[in-house]
C-alpha cells in the first residue's frame, strides 16, 4: 500500500527551498521527490496542487535571484496586481545592478539597469520596477500601435500614470526605442477598454478625423443610458466596437434596449467590427458620410 505524502504545515501554499526543507527536517530527499511536490527551478519546489502561473515562476525565481535583484517588464506588472499581463509561458523578467552578474537559466530574461529610486517593494519583500518605468521598459521594446494599446491598457487598469510615463519618455536620451516611446506615449490616451477600440481610434484620427470624445456617457429622463465607446457629441454621432461580447447570452435583448434609448434621442451609431479595422477605408467612408449630414 503506497505511503501517503507528507505535507507538513509549514509548507503549505509557499515556495521553498529543497534543500532547506531537508536540512530542517521537514521532509527527506525522497518525499521531496514525491508527486506531492512540483519543482520550480532547481532546488526550488511548490505544493503540487497550486496553480502554475506567472506569480508562482516569480516566487521561484525570488528564491535564487541574487542580492540587488528587481522584478522588471511583465514580471513587475504581474506583482504589482497585473496577473493577466503575464502567462507562465512569459519569461519572469530580472533587471540587476550594474556590476553584477548572473547566468539566466530557461525561463529568464535577465537584463542590466541603474535602479535610480524607481523601485517599489511590495509582498513578501519582492522588489519590482515603479509603474512609470514598468510601462516605459516595456513600450520601447515594441512597435508604437503595440505600445499604444499596451499604455492604454495600464492607464485603464490602474498600473501606471500617463502623464509620468510621458514625462519619462521626453527625458529619455536617443536610445533603442526611444523615438518608439515618445510616439506611444504621445497617442495613447488610457480610455480605451479594449484593445481593439485604442487600434479604432488611432485609425480614425491617421485618417484625418477629428479627435472623438472617448467613453462618453449619455442619459435620458430615465438615468444613464449607455457609454459610448466614441462619440461626436454636437453631433450626435456614436463609434462602437462591435466584440464578441455582444453575442453572449441576454446581452442582444440589452443592446436593443440601449440602442432604442439611444436612436430616440436622436443618435446615430456606427457599429465596427474586427474586418472593418482590417479594410479601414469603408469605414473611413461610412463615418464621412455621418459627419457631413
Amino acid at each position: 500500500m503506497p505511503i501517503p505524502p507528507n505535507r507538513p504545515d509549514a509548507l503549505r501554499n509557499r515556495v521553498f527551498r529543497g534543500s532547506w526543507a531537508v536540512r530542517t527536517g521537514l521532509l527527506t530527499e525522497d518525499q521531496l521527490r514525491s508527486a506531492a511536490w512540483r519543482r520550480l527551478r532547481r532546488d526550488v519546489y511548490a505544493p503540487a496542487e497550486l496553480a502554475v502561473d506567472h506569480r508562482l515562476l516569480v516566487y521561484g525565481v525570488s528564491m535564487v535571484a541574487p542580492e540587488g535583484a528587481v522584478f522588471s517588464g511583465r514580471s513587475a506588472l504581474v506583482l504589482a496586481g497585473g496577473d493577466a499581463f503575464a502567462t507562465a509561458e512569459d519569461p519572469v523578467e530580472v533587471t540587476l545592478p550594474p556590476g553584477r552578474r548572473w547566468r539566466p537559466a530557461a525561463g529568464l530574461r535577465v537584463s542590466t539597469s541603474a535602479a535610480n529610486g524607481d523601485v517599489v517593494v511590495g509582498r513578501f519583500g519582492l522588489s519590482r520596477t515603479g509603474p512609470v518605468r514598468t510601462a516605459l521598459e516595456l513600450v520601447r521594446r515594441l512597435a508604437v500601435d503595440d505600445g499604444v494599446v499596451l499604455l492604454d491598457q495600464l492607464v485603464h487598469a490602474g498600473l501606471t500614470d500617463l502623464a509620468g510615463v510621458r514625462a519619462a519618455a521626453v527625458s529619455l536620451p536617443r536610445c533603442r526605442g526611444s523615438a518608439v516611446a515618445r510616439e506611444a506615449t504621445r497617442l495613447a490616451d488610457g480610455c480605451a477598454e479594449s484593445p481593439q477600440e485604442t487600434r479604432l481610434r488611432l485609425s480614425l484620427l491617421r485618417a484625418g478625423f477629428p479627435p472623438p470624445v472617448a467613453q462618453f456617457p449619455v442619459f435620458d429622463d430615465r438615468g444613464f443610458v449607455a457609454r459610448l465607446d466614441f462619440a461626436y457629441p454636437e453631433l450626435k454621432i456614436a463609434i462602437e466596437y462591435d466584440g464578441l461580447w455582444h453575442a453572449e447570452t441576454g446581452q442582444f435583448a440589452k443592446d436593443r434596449r440601449r440602442l432604442n434609448r439611444l436612436f430616440a434621442l436622436g443618435w446615430r451609431v456606427i457599429f465596427v467590427t474586427a474586418a472593418d479595422l482590417h479594410r479601414p477605408e469603408r469605414l473611413h467612408a461610412r463615418l464621412a458620410t455621418e459627419l457631413a449630414r
